[in-house]
């Protein structure tokens, strides 16, 4: 091999290294089910604490279609439990979103629901 095709193989060699760290993000993700066997209802806003979170993170939000939604909302509308024009909603009953870097809130847009509880706060590392 010339000094030139070694140069070449070692460029490629260390641009895959580069792509397959950068696509690692994914297999170091965890996934998490809010509220664990209780599934997203009333008083989970207390089921963060004790757990790290991370960026890419998936949390799944599982409930019975029609009975809930999960809101992906802004600090002033996980502390007044509003939603504003613009949020995210999900409502299929077994929603997968993954976390962003930063603060993630998220709330039950039914009536009471948020008041009650139906609200989680995460902060990613």
């Amino acid at each position: 091999m010339t000094p030139q095709g070694r140069g070449n193989a070692i460029v490629v060699s260390v641009l895959l290294l580069l792509g397959m760290l950068l696509h690692c993000e994914n297999v170091w993700a965890a996934s998490y089910a809010v509220g664990d066997d209780n599934g997203w209802d009333f008083d989970v806003d207390a089921w963060p604490n004790g757990k790290t979170f991370r960026a890419g993170d998936v949390l799944v939000f599982n409930y019975g279609p029609g009975e809930h939604d999960v809101n992906s909302v802004n600090q002033q509308g996980y502390d007044t439990c509003t939603v504003s024009s613009g949020a995210k909603t999900y409502e299929t009953g077994s929603d997968r979103i993954k976390l962003v870097k930063g603060k993630n809130y998220f709330i039950c847009s039914f009536p009471a629901h948020c008041t009650n509880g139906m609200k989680i706060a995460i902060n990613e590392l």
